[in-house]
């Protein structure tokens, strides 16, 4: 008898796309059963209207105690030089990586490297000596009102801050 080997066919193998995941049964025993029943929902409070309140008769106090209406402030101006300092110009952009300000001297004002300055705004006041300047990444000594100029600063400053030159 002739024997006929037959070849088996192999099986092509599934790429599985996710992996399968099996869920954690928690069986619930008798005491997690018997404290389940006993939670009550919670309840929502209810909403109550405000009851009226009594009304006080209110004495008239004499003149002498009244209270003068409160003075409206005028809406602040901009920090204005002190005597011994000129304005010179403001901040027109601040870089915080670099703690440097771009800024805007006003016309026939210089400044130089080795002069105090006095930065103030809103929230901003502090003073300095000037240690370095540069023109298009360029180190300079002086400064006019056509450049357009980096200062380093020490502190924080913002636009609109006016910088004044103190007279020394």
């Amino acid at each position: 008898m002739a024997t006929k080997t037959r070849a088996k066919a192999k099986r092509k193998k599934t790429t599985i796309t996710k992996a399968a995941r099996r869920r954690k049964t928690v069986r619930k025993t008798k005491t997690t059963r018997k404290e389940a029943a006993k939670k009550a929902p919670p309840r929502l409070a209810e909403r109550t209207k405000a009851k009226p309140t009594a009304k006080v008769a209110v004495k008239p106090r004499p003149v002498s105690q009244r209270t003068q209406p409160e003075t409206v402030k005028p809406p602040s101006s901009p920090p204005q030089p002190t005597a011994e300092e000129q304005r010179i110009g403001a901040v027109t952009h601040y870089y915080s990586h670099l703690s440097v300000v771009a800024m805007q001297l006003e016309p026939g004002t210089t400044l130089r490297v080795g002069d105090i300055i006095h930065i103030r705004g809103h929230t901003t006041d502090f003073t300095q000596k000037v240690e370095s300047l540069e023109v298009n990444h360029t180190p300079v000594t002086e400064v006019g009102p056509n450049d357009d100029f980096g200062l380093k600063v020490i502190e924080h400053a913002r636009e609109h801050d006016i910088v004044c030159k103190v007279r020394s």
